[in-house]
Protein backbone atom coordinates (compact mmCIF):
# COMPACT_ATOMS: atom_id res chain seq x y z
CA UNK A 1 0.00 0.00 0.00
CA UNK A 2 1.22 2.95 -1.15
CA UNK A 3 1.86 6.33 1.61
CA UNK A 4 1.68 9.96 0.69
CA UNK A 5 5.04 11.11 1.96
CA UNK A 6 6.11 14.83 2.14
CA UNK A 7 9.75 15.40 2.27
CA UNK A 8 10.33 19.34 3.46
CA UNK A 9 14.14 20.94 2.40
CA UNK A 10 14.76 24.40 3.67
CA UNK A 11 17.72 26.00 2.53
CA UNK A 12 17.76 28.88 0.68
CA UNK A 13 21.40 28.74 -0.05
CA UNK A 14 23.23 29.28 -3.56
CA UNK A 15 25.26 26.07 -3.55
CA UNK A 16 22.72 23.91 -1.85
CA UNK A 17 24.10 20.65 -0.36
CA UNK A 18 21.31 19.41 1.56
CA UNK A 19 19.33 18.94 -1.56
CA UNK A 20 21.64 15.64 -1.58
CA UNK A 21 19.96 14.35 1.12
CA UNK A 22 16.36 15.48 0.37
CA UNK A 23 17.02 13.46 -2.95
CA UNK A 24 18.17 10.43 -1.61
CA UNK A 25 15.30 10.36 0.88
CA UNK A 26 12.36 11.03 -1.78
CA UNK A 27 14.60 8.39 -4.40
CA UNK A 28 14.26 5.35 -1.71
CA UNK A 29 10.93 6.42 -0.71
CA UNK A 30 9.97 6.00 -4.09
CA UNK A 31 11.75 2.34 -4.20
CA UNK A 32 9.80 1.12 -1.35
CA UNK A 33 6.33 2.06 -3.68
CA UNK A 34 5.90 4.82 -1.52
CA UNK A 35 4.16 8.33 -2.67
CA UNK A 36 7.07 10.46 -1.74
CA UNK A 37 7.26 14.11 -2.59
CA UNK A 38 9.82 17.01 -2.31
CA UNK A 39 8.59 20.26 -0.82
CA UNK A 40 11.48 22.87 -1.54
CA UNK A 41 10.79 25.68 0.81
CA UNK A 42 13.02 28.12 -1.71
CA UNK A 43 11.17 26.68 -4.85
CA UNK A 44 8.20 27.60 -2.98
CA UNK A 45 9.18 31.11 -1.46
CA UNK A 46 6.23 31.75 1.64
CA UNK A 47 6.78 35.38 2.48
CA UNK A 48 8.33 34.98 6.04
CA UNK A 49 5.44 34.55 8.36
CA UNK A 50 2.83 37.46 9.06
CA UNK A 51 -0.12 35.38 8.99
CA UNK A 52 -0.48 32.06 9.43
CA UNK A 53 -2.56 29.83 6.63
CA UNK A 54 -5.35 29.72 9.35
CA UNK A 55 -5.84 33.18 9.65
CA UNK A 56 -7.08 33.90 6.08
CA UNK A 57 -10.95 34.00 5.37
CA UNK A 58 -12.19 30.84 3.25
CA UNK A 59 -10.60 31.06 -0.05
CA UNK A 60 -8.12 34.26 0.62
CA UNK A 61 -5.07 32.48 1.54
CA UNK A 62 -2.15 33.08 -1.23
CA UNK A 63 -2.50 30.13 -3.95
CA UNK A 64 0.90 28.76 -3.24
CA UNK A 65 -0.05 28.24 0.50
CA UNK A 66 -3.69 27.13 -0.37
CA UNK A 67 -1.96 24.27 -2.37
CA UNK A 68 0.42 23.09 0.44
CA UNK A 69 -2.38 23.28 3.01
CA UNK A 70 -3.88 20.82 0.63
CA UNK A 71 -0.95 18.61 0.51
CA UNK A 72 0.32 18.79 4.10
CA UNK A 73 -3.54 17.72 5.10
CA UNK A 74 -3.57 15.06 2.41
CA UNK A 75 -0.27 13.46 3.90
CA UNK A 76 0.33 10.25 5.91
CA UNK A 77 4.03 11.35 6.95
CA UNK A 78 6.37 13.64 6.60
CA UNK A 79 10.42 14.07 6.70
CA UNK A 80 11.97 17.08 7.70
CA UNK A 81 15.63 17.35 5.72
CA UNK A 82 17.59 19.73 7.63
CA UNK A 83 20.88 21.16 7.71
CA UNK A 84 22.41 23.03 11.11
CA UNK A 85 23.02 26.68 11.22
CA UNK A 86 24.57 27.51 14.25
CA UNK A 87 23.73 24.67 16.11
CA UNK A 88 19.76 25.49 15.06
CA UNK A 89 17.91 25.27 12.42
CA UNK A 90 17.34 26.46 8.74
CA UNK A 91 15.11 29.66 8.66
CA UNK A 92 13.76 28.65 5.54
CA UNK A 93 12.43 25.83 6.57
CA UNK A 94 11.23 27.23 10.26
CA UNK A 95 9.10 29.81 8.30
CA UNK A 96 7.53 27.29 6.02
CA UNK A 97 6.16 25.27 8.93
CA UNK A 98 5.39 28.28 11.01
CA UNK A 99 2.25 28.95 8.16
CA UNK A 100 0.42 25.89 9.23
CA UNK A 101 -0.37 24.29 12.60
CA UNK A 102 -3.30 22.16 12.50
CA UNK A 103 -2.25 20.70 9.15
CA UNK A 104 0.22 18.94 10.50
CA UNK A 105 -1.64 17.25 13.68
CA UNK A 106 -1.93 13.40 14.13
CA UNK A 107 0.88 12.05 11.80
CA UNK A 108 4.50 10.88 12.19
CA UNK A 109 7.31 12.87 11.64
CA UNK A 110 10.93 11.78 10.69
CA UNK A 111 14.41 14.13 10.78
CA UNK A 112 16.87 13.81 8.80
CA UNK A 113 19.89 16.12 9.07
CA UNK A 114 23.06 16.68 7.34
CA UNK A 115 26.72 19.04 7.78
CA UNK A 116 29.32 19.56 6.30
CA UNK A 117 31.23 18.40 8.81
CA UNK A 118 31.54 15.16 11.16
CA UNK A 119 28.15 15.76 13.48
CA UNK A 120 25.32 15.59 10.67
CA UNK A 121 23.76 18.33 11.71
CA UNK A 122 22.16 16.56 15.21
CA UNK A 123 22.00 19.50 16.89
CA UNK A 124 19.59 21.08 14.22
CA UNK A 125 18.14 17.67 14.73
CA UNK A 126 17.58 17.89 18.59
CA UNK A 127 15.90 21.29 18.04
CA UNK A 128 13.20 20.09 15.19
CA UNK A 129 12.02 17.40 17.68
CA UNK A 130 10.67 19.59 20.16
CA UNK A 131 9.44 22.30 17.31
CA UNK A 132 7.52 19.30 15.44
CA UNK A 133 6.11 17.55 18.89
CA UNK A 134 4.97 21.20 19.62
CA UNK A 135 3.18 21.50 15.91
CA UNK A 136 1.18 18.36 16.87
CA UNK A 137 3.40 15.73 15.14
CA UNK A 138 4.61 12.26 16.39
CA UNK A 139 8.29 12.30 15.99
CA UNK A 140 9.39 9.03 15.27
CA UNK A 141 13.06 8.18 17.47
CA UNK A 142 14.96 6.88 14.18
CA UNK A 143 16.83 9.56 12.86
CA UNK A 144 19.36 9.90 9.76
CA UNK A 145 22.19 11.96 10.38
CA UNK A 146 24.68 12.75 7.58
CA UNK A 147 28.40 13.78 7.17
CA UNK A 148 30.00 15.02 5.80
CA UNK A 149 27.55 15.19 3.18
CA UNK A 150 29.98 15.47 0.19
CA UNK A 151 31.71 12.36 1.36
CA UNK A 152 28.24 10.70 1.73
CA UNK A 153 26.48 11.61 -1.61
CA UNK A 154 27.18 12.67 -5.05
CA UNK A 155 25.77 15.91 -6.92
CA UNK A 156 22.71 13.88 -8.00
CA UNK A 157 21.54 12.40 -4.28
CA UNK A 158 23.46 8.94 -5.09
CA UNK A 159 25.59 7.27 -1.98
CA UNK A 160 29.54 7.45 -2.45
CA UNK A 161 31.95 6.00 -1.08
CA UNK A 162 31.76 3.92 3.04
CA UNK A 163 29.50 6.68 4.34
CA UNK A 164 27.40 6.36 1.29
CA UNK A 165 27.18 2.59 2.55
CA UNK A 166 26.42 3.15 5.90
CA UNK A 167 23.68 5.49 5.05
CA UNK A 168 21.84 2.91 2.98
CA UNK A 169 22.19 0.49 5.61
CA UNK A 170 20.57 3.06 7.46
CA UNK A 171 18.09 4.11 5.87
CA UNK A 172 15.69 0.37 6.22
CA UNK A 173 15.36 1.11 9.81
CA UNK A 174 14.30 4.94 10.01
CA UNK A 175 11.79 4.15 6.90
CA UNK A 176 10.19 0.96 8.46
CA UNK A 177 10.24 3.33 12.24
CA UNK A 178 8.30 5.75 9.96
CA UNK A 179 6.17 3.89 7.82
CA UNK A 180 4.73 1.76 11.14
CA UNK A 181 3.15 4.86 12.68
CA UNK A 182 2.22 6.69 9.64
CA UNK A 183 0.11 3.07 9.82
CA UNK A 184 -0.95 3.53 12.57
CA UNK A 185 -2.13 7.11 12.78
CA UNK A 186 -3.83 6.01 9.62
CA UNK A 187 -5.33 3.13 11.12
CA UNK A 188 -6.66 5.38 14.39
CA UNK A 189 -7.93 8.18 12.98
CA UNK A 190 -10.02 5.79 10.78
CA UNK A 191 -11.23 4.13 13.82
CA UNK A 192 -11.93 7.16 15.95
CA UNK A 193 -12.02 11.15 15.20
CA UNK A 194 -9.04 12.81 16.67
CA UNK A 195 -9.80 14.54 20.57
CA UNK A 196 -9.56 18.12 18.33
Amino acid sequence: MSRKILVFYGSYRRDRKGIRLANFVVSQLKARDDDAELVDAKALDLPMLDRMYKEYAPGQAPAVMQALAEKIKGADAFVFVTGEYNWGVQPGLKNLTDHFLEEWFWRPAAIASYSGGRLGGVRSSLAWRSTLSEMGLIVISSTLAVGPIERTLDENGEPVGEAGSILLQAFPRFADDLIWWAEAAKAQRLRKAPPY
